[in-house]
């Protein structure tokens, strides 16, 4: 099963950097944008000349002025701010369809389906981004979000100085547990300044010794986060780069009675979870762009892939088709699978082709509904497929 390709960018004092586009000469100064010390104002973000001298984001101004005398505070233009952020996500989004935007600042990349690898594509996507926009951007690259995120920070603070750091550090198959062990707890995306406190007093203060630790006992002392934690101080995070965080997805899955390789089975369970899938975008008239499908092996450990289609679907065939090439891309036909679910995400609305003659999708989007509409009135098995039919055992057979 080929591992994922996951990119995670961050652009640099991304504040900052857009300030120096309205005034160069702001270039290795120490400035931050943020509140004014007299009215209880706080640090937004600082340049990295700033860093030097101790300011960091969220520290009062009053705080970062006696630490660094000559600190130049900018009220901020986060109006601009926004638009910037359009462009480098737009950039992002001609690279792959499958980006998720966490903040204004910083974004998830699946470039699986790219033939490069994961540090070719990370320098040229700086490289175009410091090109068109002029900002500065550092990347992290992994198999997973969780390990990648962890990897731009990391490849950050190994460039400290007084300008940006314009990182990229690419963490290896197979090597995310030996990444991680050397760092501190702290560095692992989620753990805040209690939970940090919490793992010292119980003597952890490396990923590595977290991952010693004894995952029952993580689990009694912190319930599903502690499991979590004990995933992920090890590289191990199944989670999807989600095309829109605010986008809501439509999905089903089952779980069999008995783990099973029986690929016809594994077929047949494709074919009804997709048109199931495909019947509800129908009934919320809406399409999909992202097919995902999702297994759990025997180990209860879970596996997910996902690809973006030329064009949005609500069509049944054409999830099926592109769940059942996920499934055989991804799985070496041997380990025994628990459950399977097919889902679809990037939703819109659909637009019905207004014209004089039907296209082949749009008539097989009505026939579709007629079906589904005659499954709510008379059952699922009151007009079935001919594929289908194929399928029953002789005895099932109508006669």
């Amino acid at each position: 099963m080929p591992p994922r390709k996951i990119l995670h960018l961050d652009l640099d004092a991304f504040f900052c950097a857009c300030e120096e586009l309205k005034d160069p000469s702001l270039a290795g100064k120490a400035f931050a944008v943020g509140g004014q010390a007299g009215r209880r104002g706080v640090i937004a973000s600082c340049s990295y000349a700033a860093r030097q001298m101790g300011v960091h984001s969220a520290m009062p101004t009053g705080q970062a002025l006696k630490l660094c005398p000559g600190l130049i505070i900018l009220s901020g233009h986060h109006g601009e701010y926004g638009v910037q952020s359009e462009k480098v996500m737009a950039i992002l989004g001609q690279l792959t369809p499958l980006v998720e935007q966490v903040s204004i600042d910083e974004a998830f990349l699946d470039v699986s389906d790219l033939p490069q690898n994961m540090e070719s594509i990370a320098r040229e996507l700086q490289a175009r981004v410091q090109a068109e926009t002029h900002l500065p951007c550092s990347l992290g690259g992994a198999s997973n979000k969780l390990v990648a995120k962890v990897a731009t920070d990391t490849g950050k603070a190994r460039n400290r100085g007084n300008s940006y750091p314009r990182a990229i550090l690419i963490v290896p198959v197979g090597e995310e547990a030996s990444f991680l062990a050397p760092l501190p707890v702290k560095a692992m995306w989620g753990v805040g300044p209690k939970m940090e406190e919490a793992l010292i007093s119980l003597g952890i203060k490396t990923l590595g010794e977290l991952a010693n630790y004894p995952a029952a006992k993580l689990e009694s002392r912190f319930g599903k986060y502690g499991v979590e934690l004990a995933e992920h101080c090890r590289g191990i995070d199944d989670r999807p780069v989600t095309v829109d965080y605010a986008m809501k997805s439509i999905s089903q899955e089952t779980t069999f009675d008995r783990d099973t390789n029986d690929l016809e089975q594994l077929r047949q369970t494709m074919r009804e979870l997709s048109r199931k899938v495909a019947s509800r975008l129908r009934q919320n008239e809406v399409c999909g762009k992202v097919v995902r499908i999702k297994l759990r092996w025997s180990d209860f450990s879970t596996f997910t892939r996902q690809i973006s289609l030329p064009q949005p679907t609500d069509q049944d065939s054409t999830i099926f088709d592109t769940a059942m090439k996920l499934l055989q891309d991804n799985w070496d036909g041997e380990h025994l699978i628990r459950l399977i679910g097919v889902g679809v995400s990037d939703l819109d609305q659909r637009s019905h082709q207004m014209s004089l003659f039907d296209t082949p999708s749009e008539k097989e989007h009505r026939l579709l509904t007629a079906l589904d509409e005659l499954h709510e009135r008379f059952g699922k098995q009151s007009v079935t497929s001919g594929d289908a039919l194929k399928k029953r055992p002789d005895s099932a057979k109508p006669r």
